[in-house]
């Protein structure tokens, strides 16, 4: 269980990093306006950003194997206290009072988890269930467009496609969970695999374009309640993951200190927010 926390806070600090990374190579493109994003991803920061951030994700499925999805999820939201740190340090972004009581709050938060969490008992689940998870990647996906498509220019517009994508991420890690292995043969017959994939690039496609909408802070708000409440809750009830004996209290308090504090370093959910 330890290697698996070990990786989970090794996922935060990696994808943490990556957005401070990314908001560098953005700043690093002057000129903006059309073509400016595309230039952007071609600056060293930013395709160092993409290398963290690929890491980061191979870490986080590396743990689902060993600990709570609920711990898993928590500490991936974390990695926005480590952007906000990151972006103190490296892009002299200065951080309110209030928001370094938010870096303590997830840091307090993972701390109580990993002392409460106890080893994930569930399983990989049965058949019936990874094509569930599989119809619900779908079903979010084909959600995601009609709403991308009549949600035109209305107010709640990035908070709304930030949930969705943040569903279809809390997905990604219910279906890396439900991976009984990982060889090649398995994985390319496993509807789970797929849903990890289709649940991926919804949950992608869908940030961006809540993010493109101009209110970071509802996005990436509503992206950390969808990517980390879902997963937490299918994982207590469907997958057996449990708490130490006596613990629960201490595992929810730290879950609730975690979200909270995540939400509170919403603005950073954006690679470019922090240069603002």
């Amino acid at each position: 269980m330890a290697f698996g926390l070990l990786l989970a806070l090794c996922a935060s600090v990696l994808m943490g990093t990556a957005t401070v990374f990314q908001a560098l190579g953005a700043r690093a493109v002057a000129v903006r306006g059309p073509g400016a994003a595309v230039r952007a991803t071609w600056q060293w920061p930013f395709l160092v950003g993409i290398v963290l951030d690929t890491l980061g994700f191979g870490a986080e499925l590396l743990s689902l194997d060993s600990i709570p999805l609920f711990l898993v999820e928590a500490a991936v939201a974390g990695s926005l206290a480590v952007t906000a740190v990151g972006s103190a340090v490296m892009l002299h972004v200065r951080l309110r009072r209030a928001e370094w009581v938010a870096v303590a709050a997830v840091c307090c938060g993972l701390a109580l988890m990993a002392v409460a969490a106890g080893r994930e008992r569930g399983g990989d689940g049965d058949s019936t269930l990874r094509l569930a998870v599989l119809a619900g990647s779908v079903a979010l996906a084909v959600v995601g467009r009609l709403i991308s498509a009549r949600f035109g220019g209305e107010r709640h517009r990035a908070a709304v496609l930030g949930g969705v994508a943040g569903l279809s991420f809390g997905l990604v890690a219910v279906a890396a969970r439900l991976l009984p292995g990982l060889d090649v043969p398995g994985v390319l017959t496993d509807p789970a695999a797929y849903a990890v994939v289709c649940s991926g690039i919804t949950g992608y496609l869908l940030l961006i374009e809540a993010l493109q909408a101009g209110a970071v802070t509802a996005a990436t708000a509503a992206m950390v309640i969808g990517e980390t409440v879902g997963p937490a809750v299918f994982g207590v009830v469907w997958l057996g993951d449990t708490t130490r004996h006596g613990l629960a209290p201490v595992a929810v308090t730290g879950f609730a200190l975690s979200l909270t504090g995540a939400l509170a370093l919403a603005r950073f959910g954006d690679a470019e927010q922090p240069a603002t």
